[in-house]
């Protein structure tokens, strides 16, 4: 799967359910639009959407379940329960949160990846982490790659983005691991996307940028007042 999107743009198709345009239905037209406009994959989140977008289009596909558990912070695929349910579907990819936070019932994420690479071997996994530590300790519990998705979006990088300072976190992530480094995480523009790609970025991740027309338009009419 890794091969198939190398140089290219994966879109992230998700809307919770406060938001619009949520539900299957309208996720895997949404997909669907992506493939036509030369997406080479799909990142979904939840068993229905995936499921829905499966069926629709054939495109790789990143699959997360995002759930919420008292106490703990960790909502990208956080328990078992989740990963199970993503192996089911036969997703090409599983993302989780691989950064330094505990999971739920107190759980570390060496002993997490431990449990799930052991049970499902061949699946492949995608770390999503915030820091250069959290991408290198990735790459060592044996992740096939890791994501910049999480930076910006921990208490510890809070108010980062991937494009300050001259992408110099995605730089700094791909000169210090070996494995595929997947940008995502506030690149808005074309622009930025072929920037990461040229410093050298296996594949980018785009999602609200292209899939979410409310934020879209927050940000034009955030512009225009002046």
């Amino acid at each position: 799967m890794l091969d198939q999107i190398k140089k290219g743009l994966v879109v992230s198709c998700q809307a919770l359910e406060d938001e619009p345009l949520y539900g299957s239905e309208i996720m895997k037209r949404m997909a669907d639009a992506a493939k036509r406009g030369g997406a080479v994959g799909i990142r979904a989140n939840g068993v229905e959407d995936i499921k829905a977008i499966k069926e629709y289009v054939k495109l790789p596909i990143i699959g997360i379940v995002k759930k919420e558990y008292e106490g703990s912070d960790v909502y990208i695929t956080p328990t078992l329960n989740e990963v199970e349910a993503l192996v089911n579907l036969g997703v090409d990819i599983i993302a989780l949160d691989a950064t330094n936070r505990l999971r739920p019932n107190g759980i570390d994420l060496a002993a997490f990846f431990k449990e799930i690479k052991t049970k499902f071997p061949h699946q492949k996994w995608m770390a999503d982490c915030a820091t250069l530590e959290e991408c290198r300790f990735a790459e060592e519990l044996g992740f096939d790659c890791v994501g910049t998705t999480m930076h910006g979006y921990t208490e510890e990088t809070r108010g980062k983005k991937l494009y300050d300072n001259d992408f110099e976190f995605l730089k700094q992530v791909i000169k210090t691991v070996s494995i595929p480094v997947i940008a995502e995480g506030n690149i808005v523009t074309p622009n930025m996307a072929a920037k990461a790609l040229k410093i050298g970025a296996h594949a980018v991740v785009v999602g609200g940028a292209i899939t979410r027309p409310q934020q879209i338009t927050e940000r034009f009419v955030s512009e225009m007042k002046f």
